[in-house]
């Protein structure tokens, strides 16, 4: 199945964060997910196991205990159930995986 960007319009979810949700199964999804400079991903956890890759930007990203500066280029494991969040220090995308899929996106 193929997902061309384009055709997928971008949601705005507030305060500087949107997203587009990608390709998705059952048991993965790829998120595009845009912050402006000083936007919140809330601290939060969820039963999915989730990769995030930086595509572009700087985020302050707290993953249980541990807070850390990452860029374009870094990669990040989140453990399902552990809370973890950012702060976007440049405007950035982040592209986040997880497995399985979350509905809560796609309702």
């Amino acid at each position: 199945m193929f997902v061309f960007n384009h055709d997928i319009e971008l949601e705005d979810l507030g305060d500087g964060v949107s997203r587009k949700v990608l390709a998705h199964s059952e048991n993965m999804m790829s998120v595009e997910v845009h912050f402006d400079q000083g936007a919140i991903g809330a601290m939060h956890s969820h039963p999915h196991e989730q990769l995030t890759y930086v595509l572009s930007g700087e985020f302050e990203f707290t993953i249980g205990e541990e807070k850390k500066i990452v860029k374009t280029g870094d990669t990040m494991y989140k453990q399902p159930n552990v809370e973890h969040g950012c702060v976007c220090l440049k405007p950035g995308v982040l592209i986040d995986t997880f497995t399985p899929m979350r509905k809560d996106f796609v309702s």
